[in-house]
């Protein structure tokens, strides 16, 4: 294998542990979120785009160079070229089968050299598609726990309204059942008051009709007492004439 082509293969099998690392539950997406906005990616991050269409520029190089020798070597005039050459440099049949070892050894070449390079096209894109998916999920896993948070606060405060509120309305409740008992003491002490009031205005009439009769027997015997006065003053008179 050509130095270029190790260098692709090597970038491949890179490429291979940093999918691995990103699928396997190595560490959650939040951790590599950080990990992406570390200070030193955030220095490489105004040119990661520029390094990685570089890249990607060179991998679609190296892959159509990859079809290129795919279809050269498949190619069965150009196999019947370099068998003929084989054969009129040696004029052996071993040679002959040397050559055509030689152009599916090229054709093998070029196919695994396609794949190489196809897979490592592949797996730059899948690695930008997982980072950009991995902050994605960071960042509304963050926004989820911020809004579980306001959540859990508002259900917090309006579980305390809704106590307070409670809490509110059997005091009114209570001071409402405590003023309705008032009231009603109230009541009772009026109904027994005017029932005193009752019995005071009768006792009252029967005292002053009492008065009244009392009253009157007084003039009653003070008048008969007047008549009877009268009465032993004229029969006194009338001793004394006599």
């Amino acid at each position: 294998m050509s130095l270029q082509w190790t260098l692709i293969a090597g970038f491949l099998y890179f490429e291979i542990a940093i999918v691995l690392l990103l699928v396997l539950p190595v560490a959650s997406p939040r951790k590599w979120n950080a990990f992406f906005k570390s200070k030193f990616l955030q220095g490489l991050q105004r040119q990661a785009s520029v390094y990685f269409f570089i890249v990607l520029a060179i991998l679609f190089l190296f892959l159509l160079d990859a079809i290129r020798e795919i279809r050269k070597y498949s190619n069965p005039a150009t196999n019947f070229i370099l068998n003929n050459t084989y054969s009129c440099l040696t004029e052996h049949e071993p040679k002959q089968l040397e050559a055509e070892m030689q152009g599916s050894m090229r054709l093998f070449r070029a196919q695994r050299n396609f794949y190489i390079s196809g897979f490592a096209l592949f797996l730059s894109l899948v690695i930008r598609r997982l980072v950009i998916l991995i902050s994605s999920q960071a960042a509304l896993s963050a926004q989820s726990e911020a809004a579980m948070r306001q959540a859990q606060s508002a259900s917090t405060a309006a579980r305390t309204l809704l106590q307070k509120g409670e809490q509110e309305y059997q005091n009114e409740k209570n001071e409402s059942q405590t003023k309705d008992k008032e009231i009603n003491d109230l009541k009772d002490m009026i109904n027994d008051l005017e029932e005193k009031l009752q019995h005071e205005i009768k006792d009252k009439s029967a005292l002053k009709q009492q008065s009244e009769n009392l009253h009157k027997e007084y003039d009653r015997l003070t008048e008969e007492y007047s008549k009877l006065q009268k009465q032993i003053l004229s029969s006194g008179d009338t001793k004394k004439d006599d």
